[in-house]
């Protein structure tokens, strides 16, 4: 998606998101925001505000974690050199592989 877009419009990711390299390989696939509804709503539903700070700093953690694993300083130092990602062949409506 994000090669395809280009520059035109941002790419946010919003679904799936559990733990803080989930938001560190979306960023590095080029994504400029990161929704993190349901971790949130997980924290307020068990323990209210207390909760969801709660969440926000284990989110946190694991993303810094990732980015000293990777020995990256800043969110923008994040790029596509840090997830691989196989050479998969899209097919188009009638099923053949597109070239």
């Amino acid at each position: 998606m994000v090669a395809e877009v280009g520059d035109r419009t941002p790419v946010f990711v919003d679904g799936g998101v559990r733990r803080g390299t989930d938001v560190f390989k979306a960023l590095a696939l080029g994504a400029k925001a990161v929704g993190i509804g349901r971790p949130y709503l997980w924290g307020l539903g068990a323990f209210g505000q207390a909760g969801v700070d709660r969440v926000l700093e284990i989110l946190q953690g694991e993303l810094k974690l990732a980015m000293g694993n990777c020995g990256t300083q800043k969110v923008s130092d994040i790029n596509r050199t840090y997830v691989s990602t196989p050479d998969l062949k899209l097919q188009n409506e009638r099923g053949t592989p597109d070239k």
